[in-house]
């Protein structure tokens, strides 16, 4: 939360004075007014107030009466006495002017002081212009502002300390989210000015803030400070922001001291505690910001709201709720508003704890604040977290008034947890109500559309988007990344070459570099990552978790070592995302101990970090390990998911640790709550399969039932026959894929048929399942080998002729079979026969 007061110039309300005016016909009191009789004796006046006006001895000038009526809340009723006196002065006019603005009509103010002018009876003074420049202020006129200048310059008085003061107001208001040569206009007034007190620089500070330009104000400060003008508590709180955005927290450790030099009153001022725990928590130094919080004398809501907002913002949410407990327990009796209720949700869903929410929301029924919009919003948000949708789903539908945030959080929260159809349908229920589809909306449709891999969805939305020309930061990255997961990576590439090459941010070279590597382009990505450097776009760590996976599908290590060579130098190598992403490349190019000791230095990890050291232990055969890292996963308070499960299920395939495996299998739903999917029962098959135990895969996978109609559970136990020679079963399992097809024809089940059958001799099988692949234009995919030398990694396919050396390879290889023959290596012409076989059709 961050505080930003305005420094209005504008003495309200003027001091009244009965000595001021002389007693004239014009200084009528009250007693004279028309009515003032039927008032005295009707019933809008108390016993107090008619004894009071019976015995007053003392008579009331004019101003004053005006100004206690503009005190009553009655601005109205001043103009119409006003308006029965026949000549009034500036100061009346002015008494006017300033009452209608302390009663929140401003616009009337400027209404009255445009009648002023037009009368011309009374000259205008500085006191009618900084107030009318206050009423333009407040209504952002700026038009009105800019002719109220004029006249300042036309009436040929100079103008004082207050009109230069009300002058700065007036642009920084009214221009605030102005752009172009406008914005100078608050410079040139500042620059004017002869003299300059505490207000004109606040005023100032609070400008360069407004338009991130931080630096600037951090100087003026320091400058002001040096010409010896003693700065006030709103310099310190408009100065903190330009800090805390700044970063340097040597400059925070200066102003603090200045602020603790000037004495109790400034550092015990309460907009000053909350902005200091506001600067030291957003610059990381959540340990100063606590220590203001415990030494501040006086606490109100918004120093506990700050304390406990920075703790959040600092990755401390048990602290924060903590600090939220002692908040509704202290002493002093702190109200608890809405702001206070909504960190103390954020903080319980980055716990993802329930059960706190629950008390939490029973907290907020019972205060009677389960009505307000922002927190139910909040209370959407913080179920989602805690993978409770169905409950957030019912404070959605209990909400008696929702706005854009609503829907789109809940609409978030859908697909945060995987339910990307059931998004859609309620983005459809928001267009039938009216509900105008904003930004937001746009970037979770976009995700939904990525997760899904449908390029309806995602086209349809592109199409929305630009047809009601939505922009919003970071739009080219999302459509780049729902294009390249939808498999249009030519739509990504063209999104990603019309934008401008200086202005893609790292997000948008991030999502191009990730696209290209999901789509096996992985030279391209390498290719996107070089003009990103030569553009002077820095990597970070979203970066090298999106290029380390090209390293291992390439099989380049060389690249991957250079590419942890610069994590290690830009203080990424503790990142989990790029820890994670290490460990998968260095576990997939071969070099598991590499990838076991980034895992074990790592000092953060999650669920994807231990699920890629799992899936590495059990491609290398290290089944006990993968095991062991697996009990781990709850005693280091993480809980695994769907895919933690197949990468353990998979190591106890690839190692035979059957048993091991199928109990876990039977926690998976029993004690983790996952249900598991077809991916789970594949490894299942696969780990009965490669033990031989074929009739339990092939019984496990006939009663799956519909559940089980997929194409890489029967694929594996089709692998296991051919494995075991187990030809009888394997025909059956062949038939059922080829009955599970349909459209999604795979050439890989119908070769490994076709082996089954040369195993057995049955070469008329053979030559009807090589006849049937023709027929349906299927081929056998090209197995391809990467070599890498020296740090350059070369592909190879059966006959490839492009290597620029292919001559000296074949003569190399020509010598090693003379050698292999001299050794008495005797190959197998199995597959040779069979497929001599295929090319004498």
């Amino acid at each position: 939360m961050r505080l930003t007061m305005s420094s209005s110039a504008l003495p309200l309300p003027l001091p009244f004075s009965s000595s001021t005016f002389s007693q004239s016909p014009a200084s009528l009191t009250l007693t004279h007014h028309p009515n003032f009789s039927s008032l005295l004796h009707s019933n809008t006046l108390t016993d107090e107030q008619q004894c009071t006006v019976k015995n007053e001895s003392k008579p009331r000038t004019i101003r004053y009466r005006l100004g206690e009526l503009c005190r009553q809340g009655l601005p109205h009723l001043a103009r119409q006495l006003f308006d029965t006196i026949p000549q009034p002065s500036t100061v009346l006019w002015n008494t006017i002017i300033i009452g209608f603005i302390c009663n929140n009509l401003s616009h009337e103010a400027i209404s009255f002081y445009s009648r002023l002018k037009h009368v011309g009876s009374s000259t205008c003074d500085q006191y009618t212009y900084s107030s009318v420049l206050k009423a333009c202020a407040e209504t952002k006129r700026i038009l009105v502002g800019k002719a109220v200048h004029c006249h300042i310059l036309r009436s040929g008085i100079h103008p004082s300390r207050i009109v230069c003061n009300s002058l700065l107001n007036m642009y920084s208001t009214c221009l605030e989210f102005e752009n172009g040569s406008r914005c100078d206009l608050v410079e040139r007034v500042f620059r004017t000015m002869r003299k300059r007190n505490a207000v004109a620089w606040n005023t100032i500070f609070s400008w360069y803030v407004k338009r991130k330009r931080f630096s600037e104000a951090v100087r003026c400060f320091v400058m002001m400070m040096r010409i010896g003008i003693k700065p006030t508590v709103v310099s310190f709180v408009n100065i903190f922001p330009a800090v805390s955005e700044i970063g340097d927290v040597r400059v925070a450790d200066v102003l603090y001291g200045s602020l603790v030099k000037l004495g109790n009153e400034y550092v015990n001022d309460l907009f000053v505690v909350s902005a200091a725990i506001v600067m030291y928590a957003d610059l990381g130094c959540i340990d100063l910001a606590s220590r203001i919080f415990e030494n501040s004398c006086e606490r109100n809501t918004e120093i506990w709201n700050s304390m406990i907002s920075g703790y959040i913002q600092n990755n401390f949410p048990f602290k924060a709720l903590d600090l939220f407990l002692g908040a509704v327990e202290a002493e002093d009796g702190v109200p608890i508003d809405d702001v206070t209720f909504v960190s103390a949700l954020t903080a319980t869903s980055q716990l993802q704890h329930l059960e706190f929410a629950q008390q939490l929301h029973a907290c907020l029924i019972k205060k009677s604040m389960d009505s307000q919009v922002i927190l139910l919003n909040a209370m959407v948000a913080t179920y989602s977290r805690c993978n409770r949708v169905g409950d957030s789903f019912k404070v959605f539908s209990g909400m008696e008034e929702r706005d854009i945030v609503s829907w789109n959080t809940m609409v978030s929260a859908l697909v945060q947890n995987g339910l990307d159809d059931e998004a859609l349908m309620l983005v459809h229920e928001m267009q039938k109500l009216g509900v105008v589809i904003d930004a937001i909306t746009i970037t979770i449709l976009l995700s939904a559309a990525s997760n899904l891999r449908d390029r309806k969805i995602g086209k349809q939305t592109h199409a929305y988007l630009l047809r009601h020309n939505i922009q919003f930061e970071g739009m080219e990255s999302y459509l780049i990344d729902m294009y390249a997961k939808s498999s249009m990576i030519r739509e990504a590439q063209a999104i990603f070459q019309s934008n401008c090459t200086n202005d893609k941010d790292q997000a948008t070279w991030n999502s191009m570099i990730a696209g290209n590597t999901q789509n096996g382009l992985i030279e391209q990505s390498f290719v996107v990552f070089k003009e990103m450097l030569e553009q002077n776009v820095k990597p970070n760590a979203v970066t090298l978790a999106s290029l380390l996976p090209a390293c291992s599908q390439s099989g380049s290590i060389a690249i991957g070592k250079q590419l942890h060579c610069f994590a290690i130098r830009n203080l990424f190598e503790n990142n989990v995302y790029v820890v994670s992403a290490l460990v998968d490349m260095y576990s997939k190019s071969g070099s598991i101990h590499y990838a076991e000791s980034i895992f074990l230095k790592s000092p953060e990890k999650n669920s994807v970090t231990y699920t890629n050291m799992i899936l590495g232990y059990g491609q290398h055969g290290m089944g006990k390990k993968a095991l062991a890292l697996f009990y781990s996963l709850r005693e280091n308070g993480l809980k695994p998911d769907a895919v933690t499960f197949v990468a353990i299920l998979s190591a106890c395939s690839y190692t035979g640790l059957v048993d091991e495996g199928l109990q876990i299998f039977e926690l998976m739903d029993e004690e983790y709550g996952i249900q598991p999917s077809a991916e789970h029962y594949a490894c299942v098959v696969d780990m009965l399969g490669r033990v031989g135990r074929l009739d339990e895969a092939h019984n496990f996978a006939k009663q799956l039932g519909e559940e089980g109609n997929v194409l890489g559970i029967w694929g594996s136990l089709l692998a296991a026959c051919r494995v075991h020679r187990n030809f009888e079963l394997g025909k059956i399992v062949s038939s059922k894929l080829i009955e599970l097809e349909g459209s999604d024809r795979i050439s890989g089940y119908h070769v490994l048929l076709s082996n089954i059958y040369a195993e057995e001799g049955n070469w008329q099988s053979v030559d009807n399942v090589r006849r049937g692949m023709r027929k349906m234009g299927l081929s056998k995919e090209v197995g391809c080998s990467w070599i890498g030398t020296s740090g350059y990694p070369s592909c190879f396919v059966s006959r490839d002729r492009k290597h620029p050396q292919s001559d000296m390879i074949y003569d190399m290889l020509g010598h090693l079979t003379i050698n292999m023959k001299d050794v008495g290596y005797k190959p197998n012409l199995e597959p040779i026969e069979e497929w001599m076989y295929g090319l004498q059709e």
